[in-house]
């Protein structure tokens, strides 16, 4: 019979047992499990609630079954309820009447929350570990490439000069922030619920401050109602998970622009594309192509837990069993497409000479153009008209604006002169773009050393 099984008459249909149990997902918080029952039973025998002596055997007892359960000794019940009656069973099963009072003044609500809170910022701080390690790679390739001109993009249309490294340093910043948000939601998750019982606390002289520091958390709930059926702690995380996979995702599809032959701008390594079992010359860039699917079942996890918790009345409901699954499914789906990512985009190889072609074309540097007239004196929006004009006659010329003569720029304006040609090189475009934020190579060798140093202050 289940441990909740005293007030029923009959045996529970092994339907609803299938139904109810939870062990496939929670079995990976035991962990967290035994680390919170360990700090309970401490604070019970601080409060002297539990007969002396009991707290050693259970602590004791306790870490035994975590290292079986480690070491394959101890094999999890696929049928039991969840972990925590299975953890509970066995403890009893080994020492007896110490372990039936482990569950003194504590119910499965506040420990299912505290377990829970427990492993999501475990499983959290892992994703930030990963995600540092990815902005490591980004930076180092963004090294590598500080002067690697490369047309950037408004609309998917070319429109002025930047550099690969400048590209590279956008989504930095980009995961940074993904980090930040994470650090914020651990904030808000570590408070610890131990303690509000099923709804209500308990009449038990327990010391919830105890509990709380021994855990490492910052403080504890103060309702009791909210401690046990608060899943918001959650919702955020999937949220700023769901950001990460969204950046992940943008970035996926760029590697899969660039890595086409209509732009060929990089080459994935061999190791990290698949091909075609039809056609040989296929190298397919797979991993970006999951990765951008794998980003919708993220959202979706986020849009299920908001939607489970949308109408549930205080304090816990059976409902709330969902909420792990689709967190921890969160967690999961990040950090494998993290540990693929990561590694392809180190391996893979810039194609600069075809950045750099690419650059040439498509009049990029036609702000610069008007930005010459406009240093001669010339308004803002009468030099635009004139280099408007100017990039029409090019084209139906067939060249581009390096290629005209002095003889056609002065039929536009007089104050061209021998120095346009060098104002609107490419190198030039992109060098003498020196405000914070820019692309040349001075800055964004400032920014890339800047967001070392705000790595080695998060270690």
């Amino acid at each position: 019979m289940a441990l909740w099984g005293a007030r029923f008459a009959k045996e529970a249909d092994k339907r609803l047992n299938d139904f109810n149990s939870s062990i496939r997902v929670d079995q990976k918080m035991y962990a967290q499990d035994i680390k919170g029952s360990i700090a309970h039973v401490t604070m019970l025998d601080a409060q002297r609630i539990i007969p002396e002596g009991d707290k050693d055997i259970i602590i004791k007892t306790l870490l035994e079954i975590k290292a079986d359960i480690e070491s394959g000794a101890l094999v999890i019940d696929p049928e039991a309820e969840d972990i925590h009656m299975f953890i509970e069973g066995e403890l009893t099963k080994r020492c007896g009447d110490a372990g039936k009072r482990l569950h003194t003044a504590r119910s499965r609500n506040d420990q299912v929350a505290v377990d829970f809170r427990m492993y999501s910022m475990d499983q959290c701080q892992n994703i930030i570990e990963l995600l540092k390690e990815w902005i490591e790679v980004l930076c180092a390739k963004a090294e590598e490439n500080t002067e690697t001109i490369m047309p950037g993009y408004t609309h998917l249309q070319r429109a002025q000069p930047i550099t690969f490294a400048h590209h590279l340093m956008a989504y930095v910043e980009m995961f940074l922030r993904d980090i930040s948000r994470l650090e914020d939601a651990k904030k808000r998750c570590n408070i610890c619920p131990l303690g509000s019982g099923a709804l209500a606390t308990t009449t038990y002289p327990i010391d919830r401050e105890m509990s709380a520091q021994l855990l490492g958390f910052d403080g504890v709930s103060l309702n009791s109602l909210d401690g046990v059926s608060d899943r918001d702690f959650a919702i955020e995380m999937a949220s700023a998970l769901s950001t990460v996979m969204m950046h992940l995702s943008r970035f996926s599809e760029e590697v899969i622009l660039w890595s086409s032959w209509e732009f060929k701008f990089i080459e994935l390594d061999d190791a990290f594309a698949t091909g075609s079992s039809i056609m040989p010359q296929k190298k397919n860039p797979d991993i970006t192509e999951l990765v951008r699917g794998k980003t919708g079942r993220v959202y979706g996890d986020l849009q299920a837990l908001l939607t489970m918790m949308k109408g549930l009345p205080l304090a816990y409901n059976k409902d709330m069993q969902e909420d792990k699954e689709l967190l921890f499914d969160c967690f999961e789906t990040v950090e494998v497409c993290l540990t693929t990512v990561i590694p392809m985009v180190e391996t893979c190889r810039v194609i600069k000479e075809n950045m750099r072609n690419a650059a040439a074309r498509g009049f990029i540097n036609a702000t610069d153009c008007a930005d010459y007239l406009t240093k001669k004196g010339m308004p803002f929006r009468d030099a635009y008209k004139t280099i408007g004009q100017l990039v029409h006659y090019s084209i139906e010329q067939g060249k581009v604006l390096e290629t005209l003569t002095m003889e056609e720029y002065k039929q536009a304006s007089d104050l061209f002169d021998e120095d346009i040609y060098e104002a609107i090189s490419l190198e030039t475009c992109v060098k003498n773009r020196k405000a914070i934020g820019g692309p040349s190579p001075e800055i964004v060798k400032k920014h890339i050393e800047l967001t070392k140093c705000k790595l080695g202050e998060m270690k």
